[in-house]
């Protein structure tokens, strides 16, 4: 990692309109920055926010100007240029340039990248052709999906995660008929403990979706129209299918950054504060890996909070008044009437306690504990214990787990007293 602190450059260029590329150039104008300033951004829409796609936007609830993470004209008042529908294909780190599609080379003396993720396909023939096979990552892919979101219509969502359950959701209110195939032994595996999968396997199948797990995924029918009619499972069974929607993980855009020679591992290496080994170059956002306080080494974050963070980290750093990346990572989903809100990493805890019953109701909280501190938390329809845990996880606190699990007593109590 770069142990130069840098120099602010005149004409900073940022690469990527998402959240991280629109909020790291609204920060550098917010800390005073008045030099040039360049957002590079492949789509053709205003950057946007994506959460409330697979929610919001899907159902139809929001709309595109809602999405909108600052109104158009925003960038014009603060001298942001920014060019919607370009593509960057290199970069030229000896002569300080970007070159891009059709267009000439662009010059920078700082260079933020900002590129994001792509959808993870399903590695089948017929996946990414077939018209009713659909990822979630941009509005387009909304688009295409919704039109065919009609009531009754046989919905098969491969793979359990946050993404997928979320479309679940807003497919079973508008009366599809939802099957959720996950191949881990539970949903939501990877991020969560059992308890909170159990309870998002329960309130599914209350909703009258068809939740499998373990389940993998053999192949598709394509028919003659070259749209997927079935999927096919390893045990031989046949799924009836209108649609299908992959949510099986993200791909970080790295290939900029590993072709021009940066450092990347499943993400662009930065340290903490969001730099490169090349100290003209910062990365932001859910295509970096940066050093993690909680665990050790690295960890990469796909989320709203930690795109946000890093933009402002990098904004500091190149207005020379640098801070340290130390926020705490939080994410949140919504699921029908069911908030979750999640604070902390949870990866490696001892001990799992729970307060509330998850297998009544639809309001509880986790704590996850290493070695007696509080490392993580999910809440479920509670924000006021939201609001106490990202303090405890901040905090690393001491709390018996007689104390967190005990409902008699308000867990704001905590905070005072301690263990």
């Amino acid at each position: 990692m770069a142990q130069e602190q840098p120099l602010i450059g005149d004409h900073v260029v940022i690469v990527g309109g998402g959240q991280a590329g629109a909020e790291c150039a609204a920060a550098l104008r917010m800390a005073g920055h008045r030099g040039r300033l360049t957002i590079l951004a492949e789509e053709t829409s205003y950057p946007y926010a994506r959460p409330p796609l697979s929610k919001a936007y899907l159902s139809g609830t929001a709309t595109v100007d809602d999405l909108y993470i600052r109104p158009p004209a925003t960038y014009a008042q603060q001298d942001l240029e920014i060019r919607l529908g370009t593509r960057v294909t290199a970069i030229d780190r000896e002569s300080r340039y970007v070159r891009v599609d059709a267009r000439p080379d662009v010059p920078y003396d700082r260079l933020v990248l900002a590129t994001g993720g792509r959808a993870r396909t399903l590695p089948l023939p017929g996946a990414e052709s077939a018209p009713n096979v659909h990822t979630l990552r941009g509005l387009a892919d909304i688009d295409a999906m919704r039109e065919q979101f009609t009531p009754d219509a046989n919905l098969v969502v491969i793979g359990g995660g946050y993404v997928g359950l979320e479309v679940a959701a807003v497919a079973r209110k508008a009366g599809l008929q939802v099957t959720v195939l996950e191949a881990a032994p539970r949903v939501l595996a990877r991020v969560t403990a059992a308890v909170v999968s159990g309870f998002y396997e329960r309130v599914h199948t209350e909703q009258g979706v068809d939740v499998r797990t373990g389940c993998s995924v053999s192949g598709l029918e394509i028919g003659p129209e070259g749209r997927a009619t079935g999927v096919t499972l390893a045990d031989g069974e046949r799924l009836a299918a209108d649609l299908v929607v992959v949510g099986i993980g993200l791909i970080p855009n790295t290939e900029l950054a590993e072709e021009a020679g940066l450092a990347v591992d499943d993400g662009i290496l930065v340290d903490e504060y969001c730099r490169t080994a090349d100290p003209r170059i910062l990365a932001i956002g859910d295509c970096t890996r940066h050093p993690c306080d909680q665990h050790g080494g690295f960890r990469r974050l796909e989320s709203v909070p930690n795109a946000i963070e890093q933009a402002q980290v990098a904004a500091a750093v190149l207005t020379e008044a640098p801070r340290a990346y130390d926020a705490v990572p939080w994410f949140w989903s919504d699921q029908y009437d069911v908030k979750l809100q999640t604070v902390g990493l949870s990866a490696g805890h001892d001990e799992v306690v729970v307060r509330g019953s998850a297998d009544t109701g639809r309001s509880f909280t986790v704590f996850y504990l290493k070695d007696g501190e509080v490392r993580a938390a999910d809440v479920v329809n509670c924000p006021r214990d939201f609001m106490v845990a990202k303090k405890l996880v901040a905090a690393r606190a001491r709390i018996s787990s007689d104390r967190l699990r005990d409902q008699s007593t308000p867990l704001k109590q905590c905070l005072v007293s301690g263990v």
